[in-house]
C-alpha cells in the first residue's frame, strides 16, 4: 500500500493507544495523590512527568500541573488531548483506508474534546478519563469489525502494539520510581490496566508482587500484557514481510522486538521483579528501535506531513 497511508494508519494506532494509556497512568496517580497525599508530592509529580518524557515546568509542581501537561495541554506531545487531535488528523489523511465509522468516531471525539476539557478542568478529570477510555474502546471495536485484514490493518495493529508495550512499561516505571504512600499498589496497577479480574481468575485470588509483575509482563493470554503486545507486533511484521533468509532475521524491527521478548520470557518471576527498572528501560528502547526501523523501511523519507493546518492556512 502507499507509504503515506501506511504511516497514517501506524500513527492512528499509536495515538489512540497513547491517549488511552496516558489516561490509565494519570488515573492511577491522580487517585493515589489525592486520596493519600505523600510527604514528597512535588518530587513524585516530577517523577511522573520525567517517566513520560515531559520536562517539568518552573516553580511548584503538583497534581494540577501534571494533569494540565499530560491531559489537557495540546502543546505537550504526550498529552491525551494532543494524541486524540493527532489521531483524527492522521485519519483525515487515511480516509480511503479506514471505514467511515472509524473516522466518524475520531471526528466526533475531536469536536467534543474542547468541551470535555473545560468540564474536566472545572469538575475534575474522572468523567474525562472515562470518556477517553470509552472512545478508544469504540474505535478499536469498530476497527475490528469493519477493517479487512490487509496491510492497512497490520500497520494499525502494529502501531497500537508498539505503543502498548511502551506505555505499559512507563506505567510500571512510575511505580518503581515513586516513593512513600504515593506509590501505587499492585492491585491499583492491575485495576487500571484492566487486568484485575483476569489476574484473579488466573491465580485464584493470590496477590503476590512477583505474580502481578509476571502477569503484566509475561501472560500469553491477556492482550494488554507486554509479552502479548510484543508477540502481536512481531506477527504483524512477519505478515508484512514473510520471506526470511536462511540465517537469522534480517528485519531490524523484528530483531529488536524478538530480543526484548526473549529477555523477559525466559527470566524467573523473582528476577523480573528485582530487575524491573532495567527491564522497563530495555523495553522502551526496543520499541524506539523498532519504530525507527519500521519508519525507515515502509514510510516515505523526509519530514512527516503535519496535518494540523488546512491547505493555504
Amino acid at each position: 500500500m502507499l507509504s503515506r497511508l501506511a504511516e497514517n494508519l501506524f500513527w492512528i494506532g499509536r495515538y489512540v493507544e497513547r491517549a488511552e494509556d496516558t489516561t490509565r497512568l494519570l488515573d492511577v496517580h491522580a487517585h493515589v495523590f489525592l486520596e493519600d497525599a505523600p510527604l514528597d508530592l512535588e518530587g513524585n509529580c516530577r517523577t511522573v512527568l520525567s517517566v513520560m518524557g515531559v520536562p517539568a515546568p518552573e516553580g511548584p509542581v503538583g497534581i494540577s500541573e501534571v494533569l494540565e501537561l499530560l491531559a489537557f495541554d495540546t502543546g505537550t506531545a504526550a498529552s491525551i488531548t494532543r494524541s486524540l487531535v493527532a489521531a483524527r488528523e492522521n485519519a483525515r489523511g487515511a480516509r480511503d483506508a479506514i471505514s467511515s465509522e472509524m473516522f466518524n468516531c475520531l471526528n466526533r471525539a475531536y469536536h467534543r474534546l474542547p468541551g470535555e476539557v473545560v468540564a474536566a478542568r472545572r469538575a475534575g478529570p474522572d468523567a474525562f478519563f472515562s470518556w477517553v477510555r470509552a472512545t478508544s474502546a469504540e474505535f478499536h471495536g469498530l476497527a475490528d469489525c469493519t477493517m479487512s485484514r490487509d496491510e492497512g490493518w497490520l500497520f494499525l495493529v502494529l502501531g497500537r502494539s508498539l505503543e502498548r508495550v511502551d506505555m505499559t512499561a512507563r506505567l510500571l516505571a512510575t511505580r518503581a520510581a515513586t516513593s512513600g504512600s504515593s506509590t501505587p499498589t499492585w492491585v491499583t496497577l492491575l485495576r487500571f490496566c484492566g487486568a484485575y479480574e483476569a489476574h484473579l481468575r488466573t491465580y485464584r485470588g493470590a496477590m503476590e508482587p512477583a505474580r502481578v509483575a509476571e502477569f503484566l509482563l509475561l501472560d500469553r493470554l491477556f492482550p494488554r500484557s507486554v509479552f502479548s503486545a510484543l508477540r502481536t507486533a512481531e506477527n504483524c511484521l512477519i505478515e508484512l514481510q514473510p520471506l526470511v533468509g536462511r540465517a537469522g532475521v534480517a528485519d531490524e524491527a523484528r530483531r529488536a522486538l524478538g530480543r526484548a521478548r526473549t529477555s523477559i520470557e525466559y527470566g524467573r518471576p523473582e528476577e523480573l521483579l528485582e530487575r524491573m527498572p532495567a527491564h522497563l528501560e530495555m523495553l522502551q528502547a526496543a520499541v524506539a528501535v523498532a519504530a525507527d526501523a519500521v519508519a525507515r523501511r515502509y514510510f516515505r523519507p523526509g519530514e512527516p506531513v503535519v496535518w494540523h493546518r488546512e491547505a493555504g492556512a
